[in-house]
């Protein structure tokens, strides 16, 4: 029943509203040019074809998540021993809530207009910077670079924490972990390399936790309801 319990249900408003609110806060101070500067000059951004950047953290992270998405998925019919108190509802919910996120950020990233920071001007490309608050207006480059589509191969599974907190918490709590270490070295790994501003990352897992938690707490009625049928059927 914890997943109708109004203080979890609380704390997770909580914390979206507090994670929205930092995220907000960064875009005002308008520092994301400044840090790219930081990395990037005239002919480029040194970092952007680094092994250890371009190899190990951006497509060993692709490899990376692709095992994982293998594990939520074998989870959904042999559960994994730190899920075997999960219900099968919330192992498909898990599974759900994952492929909605890695769905999501792609599908938000194809609409945009804001082009990656290689594509400034000022670092050897052709496009000028533009917020992506400013809609509908075009930096002059290819676009379709917000939010951050790599660390979205990690933020994507934060639904394992929702699923996993009720019946594992330890288990939770370290998958927790995982995915918040996983995804700040992929968006660190794509600034970097000019790939990424570092509020594209953030809204990636601003957006991914988010959906997550909405979805957990608006199929918690029919977990809910299942399990009390489960109830009525043993007794």
């Amino acid at each position: 029943m914890r997943s109708l319990d109004p203080t979890t249900a609380r704390r997770d408003a909580l914390w979206t509203l507090a994670f929205l609110a930092f995220v907000v806060g960064w875009d005002a101070t308008g520092a994301d040019l400044q840090v790219m500067r930081w990395f990037g000059e005239a002919h480029g951004f040194a970092w952007r074809n680094h092994w250890l950047l371009a190899g190990f953290f951006h497509e060993g992270g692709r490899w990376l998540s692709a095992v994982v998405i293998g594990v939520v998925i074998v989870n959904v019919v042999r559960p994994w021993s730190f899920a075997r108190d999960m219900s099968p509802l919330s192992r498909w919910w898990w599974c759900m809530a994952t492929v909605a996120c890695l769905l999501l950020i792609p599908t938000l990233k194809h609409g945009s207009m804001t082009s990656c920071p290689w594509d400034l001007a000022e670092f050897g490309g052709s496009a000028h910077y533009v917020s992506h608050w400013v809609l509908g207006v075009r930096d002059g480059g290819p676009g379709g670079c917000f939010p951050a589509g790599h660390p979205s191969a990690a933020f994507s599974f934060f639904g394992g924490w929702f699923a996993l907190r009720a019946t594992s918490p330890k288990a939770a709590r370290r998958w927790l972990a995982g995915v918040w270490t996983c995804g700040i070295a992929f968006g660190v790994a794509q600034l970097l390399r000019g790939a990424h501003y570092p509020s594209h990352s953030m809204w990636t897992a601003w957006l991914c936790w988010t959906t997550s938690a909405l979805l957990w707490h608006a199929s918690s009625p029919l977990r809910v309801v299942r399990i009390l049928s489960a109830e009525v059927v043993e007794g």
